[in-house]
């Protein structure tokens, strides 16, 4: 009776994307680790705020990606915490990214990192970048849109 983990738990997040990109597509990839980084992942011990994807050769690398090494580890794991690591990706969803990434102002965005059926995904995002007066635009809504929350509450807890 194999039961299947799908635990889906989010290791790490690239707030920053949603600020300086608009984020039209997301892509999920796998990853190739070595040694006992997978370890590290699990205990959420990455970070992807600097990381950024390019695709050589029809195929895909995540780069700037932290993880820290292991404490209990080997003498045998990397050394190097940002190593350039290949993702797994189909080969049409490759060319896909490529051609669309190949767009004037578009880029390849790591978002998130995490475990799905027990293997670390990291979903990618096809990204057009903001200008800054976009960037204001957006923390003007979303302070118009907590002010708004707020005045409803206060408006709940005067009919209750």
């Amino acid at each position: 009776m194999g039961s299947k983990k799908s635990d889906g738990k989010q290791l790490a997040q690239n707030r920053k994307a949603s600020h300086d990109y608009f984020i039209e597509e997301t892509f999920e990839a796998g990853m190739v680790l070595k040694g006992t980084e997978i370890k590290s992942l699990r205990n959420a011990r990455a970070n992807i705020s600097d990381a950024f994807a390019t695709i050589r050769n029809g195929e895909i690398f995540i780069h700037n990606m932290h993880i820290s090494p292991f404490e209990q580890g080997n003498i045998h794991n990397p050394t190097d915490p940002t190593r350039t690591r290949k993702l797994l990706m189909h080969k049409e969803q490759i060319r896909k990214l490529l051609g669309q990434s190949k767009q004037e102002g578009y880029s390849i965005v790591p978002l998130k990192v995490y475990i799905r059926n027990g293997y670390a995904k990291l979903l990618l995002g096809l990204g057009k970048g903001k200008k800054q007066y976009d960037k204001r635009e957006t923390a003007a809504k979303r302070d118009a849109q907590r002010e708004i929350q707020r005045v409803l509450r206060e408006k709940q807890k005067v009919i209750r």
